[in-house]
């Protein structure tokens, strides 16, 4: 009886014709007549023609850090890149010039015949696609070449330059930054897959190495420009590729019928089971390989569960698995991403030895390759309902006991199973538990996952349940010490993916009940005390708002409910009060600690590159020491007057030393965010460390930064205003600033006339604001509070005046405080208005142009506004990296 196949064709066809229907249960299909032809025997989903790999997204990556890194060396280690070009001419002068004449002819026809030559035998085996996409990257890679040449030439640091730039030979000008055709082609060769053919593979890195080797001793080219070229070509291939997608191998139907064939098998029918929305986050979470499963029936015997496991599914959730493997101590120690071969050889050995450990698991009956890219398990089909899929009401304790015998037989072998959540646990008709996805398992488990199998379970049960019965039954099992030992690793961090996402959701439903408790008591509690009275006094009304935030208070606190791991914990130290309760640390890294060094490293090069700037030589080469100092004291200044103009709009009570300490660190935040958003959102997260609650932090920073922007704008008018009795000057119009204006107007048009753009902004703008008016109510029924934020306001724009008059005088040049105010604060609403870190390069083009335009020489112009920026932007950068990781180990950002 040959099998009819239902493929993608037919499948697509029909989808035309009539809406899909869903398929039948996996039940009702394995006990199904098997001569019914009318079954579908093979129904995947409609395979897409291309998929986009992480590894080829983590190649691009690499490839980006390695050319990072290698401007770095060239811009840092002058002395070296000079060393390596000495040795390299004085090894080439000893070559004879015809071997290296011949080399350099042969190899730059070589380097253009091989690929061609591949080309031609793609197309004879008619696999013209992938020629295609070698193209693309050769044309993507030489316009990125020229791209990049033309930013070394023009704008690339002086050491740069050298590293990658030399004098041609013959007095033939300046040679090329990247090796002209050499990227295009390495880029063509990657992207078709050359280097992973052998023989290929070995024709095409030698002539490209001949090619390479003949230009460097010939003097055409730089060592640093032939790695930054290999480098180029091979990152654009690969970016490349995972843009468009790579060809999809995914085993077909067909390859899965012809592979139980293989083993043995006759099958009739093969249905693919439809995993629940959101699995294949669960599965990623818990470190699992993504797999497929069949339900397939034979002409005779019981039916079979198969697995099926391929490239594509394997390296999807790599980067978070990656994550994982960097971020918890003792988590997993396998790799990321391994060989098929090794996954199937894990799932296999687990399934083994799960059974041998005498826990309820399917057997496994048969392994098999699918071709190169997959591999599948058969296993033995026990039909039943995953713990998920089972009503509150069947979840009985004998159920959970027998789940916990399950895990108590493995961790008596060492087995830790890893995912422990409701789709791996399969009840039968007759109330059996089986545990299934153990590929995600590990054998000679140590004590640290054993215990994150029990906490991970206990929580599985409790969002059933509740604590008690879960409690209850594990204790029933393991023993009470056994589930105490546990606690340390009762921690979302420690939980799966899964479940961290549903005790998120629960916390956010708990969170909007707590918020309606109080909306119901304060609008309770206005009815019952009705309205004030026009003409009440101040004590009065300070009476009523003090009344009515207690009844907040209350309701705020009757309404607390305890989360579930919180509650899981209670129950434990009712049966063992001397419980650890305390976490485990099991985070090697958290993701602030990563993105705090990443960005202190984006801030140390842009410190040391200022700093070694010749520009920067000349300020300390012929600055007025006695005035720079003073230029710092003010600058220093600006941190205590920033505290108090904030704090002065929080009616609550905060450590003042501490705000200063966060205004420090809002310097270094500045030099990796823009201006105008990282200052924001590190005092609104400062806020709610201190304890006021999300709302109101970011109103209060909203208030100020509203406040702000009017102090501003009265202050520039002002200053403006008394400059223009004193000076006429004929401002010159910028093209830069002029460019900037008219980009803007564009933005703003854009943005007004796409609904959806408009809608957006308005969304994001009434909720980041829509507790400010209220905010400012509170201020303002408290002068000392008003005073302190708009003096603290005032102090800042002064100190920051004073900054700028302190350097001027640095350098010999004297301007009145109206005028040199009028420069600041126009040079500052720009700075903020750009998108760059700081507003890096506005602030200094603003700042030098208004000061030339009243009249300051552009040399001093120039040396005044670089001391500026020195004193209130770059200098400020380790003391406030230090601020924000001392306020990160102190958890009050």
């Amino acid at each position: 009886m040959r099998p009819v196949i239902r493929g993608e064709e037919e499948r697509a066809q029909r989808s035309e014709e009539e809406p899909d229907e869903a398929p039948p249960p996996l039940e009702a299909l394995a006990g199904a007549d098997p001569t019914r032809s009318d079954l579908v025997e093979v129904d995947d989903p409609i395979l897409t023609a291309r998929v986009h790999r992480p590894a080829d997204l983590l190649r691009t990556l690499l490839g980006l850090t390695a050319i990072g890194v290698l401007i770095a060396v060239a811009t840092f280690a002058i002395g070296t890149t000079e060393g390596i070009e000495r040795d390299v001419d004085k090894g080439s002068a000893q070559a004879p010039s015809l071997l290296i004449e011949f080399a350099g002819f042969a190899s730059a026809v070589a380097v253009l015949i091989v690929p061609m030559a591949f080309a031609i035998e793609r197309l004879i085996r008619r696999d013209g696609l992938r020629i295609a996409d070698g193209v693309l990257a050769a044309v993507l890679a030489h316009g990125v070449s020229l791209s990049f040449s033309l930013w070394v030439a023009r704008m690339a640091p002086e050491p740069v330059q050298e590293a990658l730039i030399r004098d041609a030979p013959a007095g033939g000008g300046l040679t090329d930054p990247v090796h002209g055709y050499l990227a295009p082609v390495i880029a063509y060769a990657t992207a078709v897959g050359m280097t992973h053919r052998p023989g290929w593979r070995l024709v095409m890195w030698a002539v490209v190495t001949l090619d390479a080797l003949a230009v460097l001793v010939a003097g055409y080219t730089t060592p640093f420009s032939i790695v930054v070229t290999v480098l180029l070509g091979w990152t654009i291939a690969y970016a490349t590729l995972y843009a468009v997608g790579s060809p999809n191998v995914r085993a077909t139907g067909h390859q899965l019928l012809a592979g139980l064939r293989h083993v043995g098998f006759r099958p009739i029918t093969a249905l693919r089971a439809e995993e629940p929305a959101g699995l294949d986050e669960r599965e990623r979470g818990g470190g699992n390989t993504p797999t497929r499963r069949y339900l397939v029936t034979l002409e005779s015997g019981p039916p079979l569960d198969v697995t099926v496991v391929d490239r594509a599914q394997q390296a999807r959730g790599f980067f978070y698995r990656a994550w994982r493997r960097l971020a918890l101590r003792g988590i997993t120690q396998r790799r990321s991403l391994p060989s098929l071969r090794q996954a199937l050889e894990q799932e296999a050995l687990l399934a083994y030895a799960a059974i041998a450990a005498g826990a309820n698991a399917p057997k496994l009956i048969a392994t098999s390759e699918l071709g190169p890219d997959a591999v599948m398990l058969v296993y033995e089909h026990i039909p039943g309902r995953d713990l998920d899929s089972l009503p509150d009401d069947e979840i009985t304790d004998a159920l959970m006991e027998t789940a916990w015998r399950q895990v108590t037989a493995l961790q008596s072998r060492r087995i830790a199973h890893r995912r422990l959540d409701g789709r791996s646990l399969l009840v039968d008709r007759d109330g059996t538990v089986y545990l299934t996805s153990l590929r995600g398992g590990e054998i000679a488990a140590g004590d640290l996952l054993l215990r994150m199998d029990v906490a991970q379970l206990l929580t599985t049960f409790g969002l059933r349940v509740g604590a008690e019965r879960a409690v209850a039954a594990a204790v029933t099992v393991l023993g009470p010490d056994a589930v105490a030992d546990s606690l340390p690793l009762l921690q979302p961090i420690a939980l799966s993916r899964a479940t961290r996402s549903t005790l998120r959701q629960l916390a956010r439903e708990r969170s909007q009940r707590e918020r309606d408790a109080v909306l119901d008591a304060t609008r309770t509690y206005r009815e019952a005390r009705g309205s004030l009275p026009e003409h009440a006094d101040r004590k009065t009304l300070r009476a009523a708002k003090q009344a009515e935030k207690q009844v907040m208070e209350e309701a705020l606190e009757n309404a607390r409910e305890p989360d579930l791991l919180a509650l899981i914990r209670q129950q434990v130290l009712l049966i063992r009060p001397e419980a650890p309760i305390e976490p485990a640390r099991i985070e090697r890294i958290r993701p602030r600690t990563l993105v705090s060094l990443i960005a202190a490293v984006f801030a140390g090069y842009f410190l040391i590159s200022q700093l070694i700037n010749p520009e920067f030589q000349r300020v300390w080469d012929g600055a007025n020491w006695g005035w720079v100092i003073v230029a710092a004291v003010f600058s220093a200044l600006s941190y205590f007057a920033a505290a108090v103009s904030l704090l002065g709009f929080v009616p609550e009570k905060v450590n003042y030393l501490r705000t200063v300490v966060a205004q420090v660190a809002g310097s270094f935040v500045k030099l990796v965010a823009p201006a105008a958003i990282g200052g924001a959102a590190l005092n609104a997260r400062f806020l709610q460390r201190q304890g006021l609650r999300p709302g109101h932090a970011v109103a209060s920073v909203g208030a100020s930064q509203l406040f702000g922007l009017g102090s501003h704008v009265l202050l520039l008018l002002t200053f403006g205003y008394l400059t223009g009795t004193e000076h006429t000057p004929n401002l010159p119009a910028s093209r830069t600033v002029i460019a900037g204006l008219l980009t803007l107007a564009v933005v703003a048009l854009i943005v007004t006339a796409v609904p959806s753009l408009r809608k957006m902004i308005v969304e994001r703008v009434r909720t980041l604001f829509a507790g400010v008016v209220p905010r400012m109510l509170d201020v303002v029924q408290r002068p000392k509070k008003l005073v302190a934020g708009i003096g603290g306001m005032l102090l800042m724009t002064m100190a920051f005046v004073m900054c700028l008059d302190a350097s001027l005088r640095a350098f010999g040049w004297e301007l009145s405080y109206p005028t040199i105010a009028v420069v600041f604060l126009a040079g500052n609403a720009l700075g903020s208005a750009a998108p760059t870190p700081g507003g890096m390069g506005a602030i200094e083009v603003t700042l030098s142009a208004g000061l030339v335009a009243f009249g300051v020489p552009q040399e001093v112009a120039v040396g005044s506004v670089l001391l500026f920026r020195l004193m209130t932007f770059w200098l400020p950068v380790l003391p406030g990296w230090l601020s924000f990781t001392h306020l990160t180990r102190k958890e009050a950002i």
